[in-house]
């Protein structure tokens, strides 16, 4: 609700209040006034306590703290900031979070806060000499994240503010910053670097391969900078995502381990305190070495109540288990509610939880290995009924395999994970760990070939699946109803699960409707590319280069998923011959090479022309030959031209447009 609405943080304060008075004086009352008004306190409770979680949102929200760097930041002002992390390499720079100390305004600095994100230009320098910890100053101008602001596109803005990230510096040389003698370091991070560090070193010393050092790195502390991108595609493509991110599967199979370890504890009374610090401790460095992520913290809270609850002898209800951990995490980031992890986290915990009986009580088999094989099968479809609308909201696709890819992925991973384990537990016995090293290849390479071997099916994926919040919410109704119905038999619930199928399918009718009816010209923002899609109906003919038809990557990420937001596919009517066209009743014109220009008695007419890549030419000269309506400039074109030809065109009042500044351009026809 805050989020949404921004609400004044006075006014929640106001009701908030009223509300915490009214409960006070509710309970003055006597017993039958309170029998009487109890509906009263029962809303000013509720009042309070929304209240209180909206100004707990509000309060997380950076852009509302006075020392925010947003406030008063100038281009050219001098930025003092603490790096947070260690530097990680990227294709053309280091890339580093950092958070800003110190802002300097004529001659004056002010304590500023926020973080920023850092690009330094690669240089050995560079790499030697910055590290966590390290305090820099530098001038060159920040820059507020923007979104792509392609359609359907990924909400970076969004995702980077939740994490309290506003602003981003891009190639800084080492003749750009100083670097101070004092550093900033707390003994807890830097003792969680070096660990992982190590971890890695080990790793990348006994497990061989690229592809496999990168999966064994993700799949013990969550380190996904040397994951190969196709891999991770494959992955996803096939449903066994969760594999690669470390969730309640990697810190269950630890916990397990713990208890097997501490086991002889159990035995004295005097040492059961003991034995849960320990297992308690291994959890949370467990934890904080693999990232800290949501879905980790989630199950680290909720396998720490697992642990009391056995210690004080109480049997827990995972339902409270599981309320309680989400109430600590959304208290430590209340936007941690829109992370796409701990929303499949909960999701398919709590599925686990409510379908994996019912389901594996189809087929009760008497063979032990048998029976092994479809418990796993019965957690794996359980799992699939709470996370498939969220997952289909999320990235457009149903793996259509996905049992037969956890059938050996979640036990594989499972035995790689306890191999990971033992091989930092004993990597000083150089002859028994690189066995286990290159045991751990072995298996790592099976499990990728056997994935990427189901990802080349035809049919693994059904992809381009479309569905909005609020036809998410009626399939996740649907699905909780029909399956309730199943176990309780109660016709009322199946006349709800019905509605809200039948709500479900009407709404994706009429959105296909709309779709076939749509005439659209869209100029995507792609850094260095040209990308226009032009739509008819649900077919649309591609315009750009020939290398985002083969990069997976790019296109996916920038262009795909607005022609899932579109339903279109590729077209087999509309054929071009050349880059100056009639669509619809639109002329429009593409120049991306040198143009040569002829003094015409009678101007041309383009109402629409883009211009791509870096052509030899002169607004003014292209005005003389022709009647221009609108000028696009595309995300190929270098800033500086950019912004040569948004000057001129202002001076000649032609409408300009530039991508790279305010997002894809869409015209409806």
């Amino acid at each position: 609700m805050q989020w949404h609405l921004q609400l004044d943080f006075h006014l929640l304060l106001y009701i908030f209040l009223i509300g915490i008075a009214v409960v006070f004086l509710y309970s003055l009352l006597s017993i039958n006034n309170r029998y009487r008004y109890g509906i009263i306190n029962g809303i000013a409770i509720n009042m309070a306590l929304v209240c209180a979680g909206a100004l707990w949102a509000w309060l997380h929200d950076i852009r509302n703290d006075p020392s925010w760097l947003g406030h008063q930041y100038q281009p050219n002002d001098y930025v003092a900031a603490t790096i947070l992390e260690p530097l990680v390499e990227k294709t053309n720079s280091y890339k580093a979070l950092a958070e800003v100390e110190f802002i300097c305004q004529n001659d004056s600095c002010k304590k500023f806060t926020g973080k920023v994100i850092l690009y330094f230009k690669k240089d050995t320098v560079i790499r030697q000499r910055l590290d966590y910890g390290a305090q820099i100053v530098f001038r060159k101008s920040l820059q507020e994240i923007k979104n792509a602001g392609n359609p359907g596109g990924f909400d970076y803005k969004r995702y980077s503010l939740f994490q309290g990230i506003t602003h981003q510096v891009f190639s800084l040389a080492r003749s750009d910053f100083e670097i101070l003698s004092k550093e900033n370091k707390s003994l807890l991070n830097e003792f969680i670097f070096k660990c992982r560090e190590w971890v890695i070193q080990i790793l990348r010393t006994y497990v061989h391969g690229e592809k496999e050092q990168g999966l064994a790195e993700a799949l013990l502390i969550g380190y996904k900078d040397d994951l190969d991108k196709n891999l991770v595609q494959a992955y996803s493509n096939t449903g066994v995502v969760h594999v690669i991110a470390i969730s309640g599967l990697h810190l269950g199979l630890i916990y397990w381990l713990l208890l097997l370890l501490t086991r002889p504890l159990k035995t004295n009374k005097k040492l059961v305190w003991l034995r849960l610090v320990l297992i308690i401790a291994a959890l949370w460095m467990f934890s904080i070495l693999a990232g800290g992520q949501p879905s980790v913290l989630r199950s680290a809270v909720m396998f720490t109540c697992i642990a009391l609850g056995e210690v004080i002898n109480r049997r827990t209800s995972i339902y409270n288990t599981l309320a309680l951990s989400a109430f600590i995490l959304l208290c430590i980031n209340p936007y941690w509610l829109w992370d796409v992890g701990f929303q499949l986290s909960y999701a398919a915990v709590l599925s686990i939880v409510i379908f994996f009986r019912p389901i594996y009580n189809w087929y009760r088999p008497d063979n032990k290995v048998i029976d092994f094989f479809w418990k796993l099968n019965a957690v794996t479809i359980a799992a699939q009924l709470l996370t498939l609308p969220i997952s289909i909201y999320h990235f457009h696709q149903v793996p259509a395999l996905f049992l037969l890819t956890n059938i050996v992925a979640v036990p594989l991973s499972s035995i790689i994970l306890i191999g990971e384990i033992f091989l930092c537990a004993l990597f000083f016995v150089e002859p028994l760990a690189n066995i286990m090293g290159n045991s751990l290849r072995w298996m790592i390479y099976l499990m990728n070939a056997h994935i990427e071997r189901l990802d080349s099916v035809s049919f693994s994926t059904w992809n381009g699946l479309s569905i909005n919040i609020i036809q998410t919410a009626l399939f996740l109704i649907f699905v909780i109803g029909f399956c309730h119905w199943l176990s309780e038999k109660k016709k009322s619930v199946f006349w709800i699960s019905a509605f809200c199928l039948f709500a479900l399918l009407s709404l994706r009718a009429v959105s296909f409707i709309q779709a076939g009816q749509q005439k659209k010209i869209i100029v995507y923002n792609v850094p260095r590319y040209q990308a226009v899609d032009l739509i008819d109906g649900r077919s649309f003919l591609f315009i750009g280069d020939s290398d985002l038809l083969y990069d997976d990557f790019i296109r996916n990420f920038h262009i795909q998923p607005s022609r899932v937001v579109h339903r279109i596919q590729p077209a087999e009517t509309i054929r071009l011959n050349s880059k100056d066209f009639d669509f619809g009743n639109t002329h429009i014109s593409i120049i991306d090479t040198g143009f040569n220009f002829q003094t015409q008695l009678q101007k041309q007419n383009i109402d629409l022309l883009i211009l791509s890549k870096n052509p030899k030419l002169y607004i003014s000269n292209l005005n003389n030959s022709f009647s221009i309506k609108q000028i696009i400039i595309d995300g190929s074109v270098p800033a500086w031209k950019a912004r040569l030809w948004k000057r001129d065109c202002d001076s000649l009042h032609i409408p300009c447009y530039d991508v790279s500044e305010k997002g894809a351009f869409v015209l409806n026809l």
